[in-house]
């Protein structure tokens, strides 16, 4: 007799959560939600900062926060759900904290995430080019 873990993992694997990166806290999304509205079934877009992740396996979900008229709201998604059309990441941004409730009380400049650059460079081209660089700039030095 199989127990509810197990069952659990099955699910899992039939819906896994429709992102192709793992979604982290920080992240700015957009969610693909489908809604029926009568007969009639079309996908809305949800776009916001990934402020919580809760519960683990098919319970999963993820607490997306944006500012929509000068108003902030809050929506939780379940990850594994068939409403659920996809979920892009858009951007990832540097946080210290598994939780941001503390963007609540924040306004404006100081509601901003520092935003992570993915450079895949070895070192030895950064090097190039900051010597690149510096003979640019004594060219220009040496001109004037």
């Amino acid at each position: 007799m199989a127990n509810m873990s197990q069952i659990e993992q099955t699910l899992l694997s039939d819906q896994a959560p429709k992102s192709e990166k793992p979604i982290k806290i920080g992240d700015t999304v957009r969610v693909h939600v489908r809604i029926t509205e009568g007969s009639k079934e079309r996908i809305q877009v949800y776009e916001g900062t990934v402020i919580a992740r809760k519960h683990g396996g098919t319970r999963e979900t993820i607490t997306v926060r944006k500012i929509s008229n000068g108003v902030g709201v809050e929506r939780i998604f379940p990850l594994v759900a068939p409403v659920i059309a996809k979920i892009e990441i858009k951007s990832r941004h540097r946080v210290r904290r598994a939780k941001l409730y503390y963007l609540r009380a924040l306004r404006g400049k100081k509601a901003r995430l520092t935003e992570i650059k993915e450079f895949h460079a070895t070192g030895g081209e950064k090097k190039q080019r900051r010597k690149g660089r510096r003979k640019k700039n004594k060219a220009a030095q040496a001109t004037d």
